[in-house]
């Protein structure tokens, strides 16, 4: 038991008179003094190397010649998450190194245990390469408007491990590379949009077929939107009470929503300014009494 004091009272003293001594108060205000200094000037660094990359890409943009925006918007984002993961992976390094660890010591070990992780990391192997080819072919970009997996919104951010997609309400998609098998690009491509449009029999039938194209052949110049005149494809569907006439729209991409309504709103008032009868619901009312007395004189 004396033994067990004796080695806990050694142990003790050599402990509070390492925690007070002034040669370790020294070494961590010294330490303290450096890591500052390093993740200052990590900062430094990386504020520095977003704004050089931005500045770079903005002036390839104002050169002639063709260059896409949304392919600019993407590797100048890449870049700029690359020299972030640089500068500050190499400032953990130079602060474990301020504060004594061996770090050729503990990069060997890393290379050891991560030929071993390896192993066991595939999918993330996979994110990353999937991220590169979908930069490398451009399959989309940000700003594009995608569907991927079931879910569609506006690329955020592409990066060697993840997509963000940011969806219709606000939600915020994050999505690994490696799931991205299918994808569906709005942004590409002009779209098309089908307005459809009813009429009754009643109707004056050519007359609203010429208000119509006349109407389609002043819409290229009214709306930017609209890439070609639209086209009147005639009949498409003959109801009970009606007849489905259709319009074809080829729009820059993803601006048919908007130059549909617009163009029906339009033949609403254009049928009512021409009196072009539109069908609606009928109402037949029958007198009970009117009905008894017909069927009483037959």
């Amino acid at each position: 038991m004396n033994i067990l004091e004796s080695m806990w009272q050694q142990f003790s003293r050599r402990f509070v008179d390492k925690l007070t001594s002034e040669e370790l108060w020294d070494n961590v205000f010294e330490a303290s003094i450096r890591i500052t200094l390093i993740i200052l000037l990590a900062w430094v660094v990386v504020q520095v190397g977003r704004f050089i990359i931005r500045k770079v890409f903005r002036f390839r943009a104002n050169l002639p010649g063709n260059y896409s925006e949304r392919r600019r918007k993407t590797i100048e984002r890449l870049l700029q998450s690359i020299i972030s993961y640089v500068v500050y992976f190499s400032a953990i390094m130079a602060s474990l190194s301020a504060i004594g660890i061996n770090i050729a010591g503990l990069l060997a070990g890393a290379g050891i245990a991560g030929l071993a992780i390896g192993f066991g990391a595939q999918s993330l192997v996979k994110d990353v390469i999937t991220g590169f080819f979908i930069i490398f072919e451009d399959q989309f970009g940000v700003g594009d408007y995608i569907q991927v997996g079931g879910r569609e919104g506006t690329v955020m951010e592409i990066g060697l491990r993840t997509t963000k997609v940011k969806g219709n309400f606000g939600e915020m998609h994050i999505i690994p590379n490696g799931a991205i098998t299918d994808v569906i690009n709005y942004s590409l491509s002009n779209s098309i949009a089908n307005v459809d449009f009813t009429l009754g029999y009643t109707a004056d039938i050519e007359k609203a077929e010429r208000l119509v194209r006349h109407y389609l052949e002043t819409l290229p110049a009214k709306n930017d939107n609209i890439v070609t005149v639209p086209t009147l494809l005639g009949v498409q569907n003959m109801g009970v009470g009606e007849m489905t006439w259709r319009i074809s729209v080829e729009t820059l991409p993803l601006q048919h929503y908007g130059v549909a309504r617009m163009i029906r709103k339009d033949l609403i008032t254009l049928f009512e300014d021409n009196h072009i009868d539109l069908p609606y619901a009928k109402m037949m009312v029958y007198d009970q009494n009117t009905m008894n007395r017909k069927g009483g004189s037959e």
